[in-house]
């Protein structure tokens, strides 16, 4: 055996352990970037992430049919007493504002069945979008931390505005972004807010 292939053969399994690190760091940030994505909140700036639900009479509705108005996307149950306060300013607030390019679709996080969810709309007399999110499939893809969570999408399919916990929606300070969006149109991303309350 000469001394070159000697030296080749050496030479060889370093570039194999080479190979080797640099396979297992590659997946290494792989896994770690997945996870920190996957945790990651979602938050005004980001695109809204589209979904299909079935409304109360079982009609898929996607959120995508929505785009060109501004979406008042709200998480709730009908186990939650403050989202049971929130219900009737967000009646309020549609009433005010349907004739205009807005609509609130309302997501049930209920694990009971529709009709459970289909009473408490009736109880409140709601009429706007009420949608059944059962099995907790987009409340998890939007990384909700509770109920009520609302998320107000402007006109390009952008969060503009993401709000923990209920609001009284009939006050002014309530629906700036609203009326902002559907006064002006939609904002540069970096300007929009998550906001608590």
């Amino acid at each position: 055996m000469s001394d070159k292939t000697a030296e080749n053969e050496k030479g060889l399994p370093k570039a194999v352990l080479v190979i080797v690190v640099l396979a297992v760091i590659a997946a290494v940030v792989f896994i770690v970037l997945g996870q920190r994505q996957k945790f990651e909140p979602v938050n005004a700036g980001m695109d809204a992430i589209d979904f299909t639900l079935p409304d109360l009479a079982g009609k898929p509705v996607s959120l995508k049919d929505y785009r060109g108005k501004v979406v008042f996307l709200n998480f709730w149950a009908t186990w939650c007493k403050p989202c049971e306060e929130e219900m009737p300013s967000m009646e309020a607030l549609y009433q005010g504002l349907k004739d205009q390019p807005f609509e609130i679709l309302a997501v049930s996080v209920d694990k009971d069945g529709p009709e459970t969810v289909a009473a408490y709309a009736k109880k409140y007399n709601l009429s706007f979008k009420v949608l059944h999110d059962r099995k907790g499939a987009i409340k998890e893809t939007y990384k909700t931390t509770g109920v009520p969570e609302t998320f107000i999408i402007d006109q390009n399919g952008v969060i503009a505005e993401k709000v923990w916990g209920p609001r009284d929606w009939s006050r002014r300070y309530s629906y700036e972004m609203i009326a902002d969006l559907l006064s002006n149109g939609p904002k540069p991303r970096d300007s929009y807010k998550t906001k608590a309350k």
